[in-house]
């Protein structure tokens, strides 16, 4: 039985799993490396090892038994934590983000996401392919989603709300919506985006009462970087150790002088850039794309609807964390706090992302028992 078990796991994909983390396990150690967090390297792997099981247990489980009733269940426990953060949340740096659980830091949006994909996953599922209706599917899978983006955008966690946006852009586009109310939404994104440009240049008073004071010094130094180097200095300093690469790495100058904060985590790019060059980022997003290449293969080789719906989700968060977390560091996108998956370290991202990647190999193994109805 357990033979039979290990036998319907997708090799390729773990074989990928494993050499993102041994990515991530070197990197942690060069960003720590003789500084007051050495050791959190080993941290990371026994957090792996540990993770490693929910990861299985859902991978030799039928995921369409989780697509039962109690779904809601999972999805109101997981608004009640983002609601318990609110109030009783760990305050760091400025941000309400964190539940301590013993001597782990929850961070419930990083779970939320898990199953606002699932459910989501569901109801498009129902629709067998059909086109969406605006009241009856578009609305309440909108609903289902603007409830966590607000909770987190309170925290405040512009990053993760992002990655919610963009789960929900693509299960949309391959739940077959119709091509004007996509055109429609992409449109209301370009008109908020311009304006804020607008507004910037030519009332910069009024934009400063609407955003947060974070968030407009965010804009500030993407925007105009000149205008404040204090606050443009995380940038700058990641563009130029990765630079300073090459193309088989530096001396490490950037990181060792203390210039990146964070580097073990948000910025851990940094790290792979500056300290293994071009060939070390190719070789990063070389796996990314494997990665990626494989899950669409699985997307296109299921047999239910749902459980496709489910990988597609998994895409687009996947995909989202990884152009905006590169983006920020080499000028691309604004800076905001998001992990680079499997990469950064992090206990809650890297929760969610192997449930993640445990729901992928569910449906790998179980995605041909139905058929998909075009």
């Amino acid at each position: 039985m357990l033979k039979r078990k290990i036998m319907k796991l997708d090799k390729f994909t773990l074989f990928i799993l494993l050499c993102l983390v041994a990515c991530g396990t070197i990197s942690i150690y060069g960003a720590t490396h003789e500084t007051k967090l050495e050791g959190l390297h080993i941290s990371n792997i026994y957090l792996f090892i540990a993770f490693c099981i929910p990861m299985l247990a859902l991978a030799w489980f039928d995921y369409k038994i989780l697509l039962g009733k109690w779904l809601y269940l999972f999805y109101g426990l997981g608004i009640g934590l983002l609601f318990l953060v609110k109030f009783t949340g760990e305050n760091i740096n400025g941000a309400v983000r964190w539940l301590n659980i013993g001597h782990f830091q929850l961070q419930p949006s990083e779970i939320v996401k898990i199953f606002t994909i699932l459910l989501v996953a569901q109801m498009l599922g129902r629709r067998e392919g059909e086109a969406l209706r605006p009241i009856r599917d578009l609305l309440p899978i909108c609903l289902v989603f603007m409830v966590p983006i607000m909770l987190i955008m309170q925290q405040p966690d512009l990053g993760t709300a992002l990655v919610f946006v963009g789960v929900l852009l693509s299960m949309l586009w391959m739940g077959n919506v119709r091509l004007v109310y996509m055109i429609v939404f992409l449109g209301v994104v370009i008109t908020m985006i311009a304006s804020v440009l607008w507004l910037y240049y030519a009332n910069h008073d009024l934009l400063a009462k609407i955003v947060e004071p974070h968030q407009m010094a965010r804009i500030q130094t993407f925007l105009d970087p000149a205008s404040d180097p204090d606050k443009s200095w995380h940038v700058k300093n990641a563009m130029r150790a990765i630079g300073s690469g090459g193309l088989t790495g530096g001396d490490g100058y950037y990181l060792q002088m203390g210039y990146i904060p964070y580097a073990y985590s948000d910025s851990i790019y940094v790290v792979i850039g500056e300290n293994y060059g071009f060939i070390g980022s190719a070789v990063l997003l070389i796996l990314y794309f494997m990665l990626i290449y494989r899950m669409v293969q699985i997307v296109m080789d299921s047999r239910d609807l749902a459980g496709a719906y489910i990988v597609v989700g998994i895409i687009g968060m996947l995909v989202f964390q990884i152009f905006v977390n590169i983006g920020m560091l080499i000028g691309l996108v604004p800076l905001t706090g998001i992990s680079l998956p499997f990469i950064s370290y992090g206990g809650s991202s890297l929760l969610s992302n192997m449930i993640a990647i445990g729901l992928v190999l569910s449906v790998y193994a179980h995605g041909e028992e139905e058929s998909i109805s075009n």
